[in-house]
């Protein structure tokens, strides 16, 4: 295949997966409890996929390629709503950890309960086998991206 024809390819899948994403983002946005934001279910699910126990607001907003003026108002957000723990670091005093509290693990179970049912109609439209052939694609295609972002 031709440089041109494997750009012009490459061009239309990105955007392929960047209307997805605005899409993903508006029904999951519709789907979550209106006290939590898309932006606040990113950061919980973030704690729960990765099974972490605690991380720095700093790392969180690189994690979510945002600015730490808008991972701080996130942050506050959950911390308003009982979902995360901000404390100090006890290596650095300066420094802050958030953790997810039980409240916003169970926040966060409960949300994806609730995009449950957009879920299981996507799923009659695109398989579990379709996802399951894209899914080594997008995979490697994110860790690609990640590891070239810093």
């Amino acid at each position: 295949m031709k440089q041109d024809e494997a750009l012009r390819l490459a061009f239309q899948a990105m955007t392929e997966i960047s209307i997805i994403a605005h899409l993903s983002d508006t029904a999951l946005s519709k789907a979550l409890p209106q006290h939590l934001s898309a932006a606040g279910f990113g950061v919980l699910n973030h704690f729960v996929r990765l099974g972490l126990e605690g991380e720095t607001p700093s790392r969180l907003a690189r994690a979510f390629q945002v600015t730490k003026g808008a991972m701080t108002y996130t942050l506050q957000q959950l911390e308003q709503q009982g979902f995360v723990r901000i404390e100090s670091d006890s290596a650095d005093a300066r420094a802050k950890i958030v953790r997810l509290t039980a409240k916003g693990r169970r926040a966060r179970e409960a949300s994806a309960e609730a995009v449950r049912p957009s879920m299981i109609a996507l799923l009659r439209a695109v398989s579990a086998d379709e996802f399951a052939s894209v899914l080594p694609f997008l995979t490697k295609l994110r860790e690609t991206l990640d590891a070239a972002r810093d």
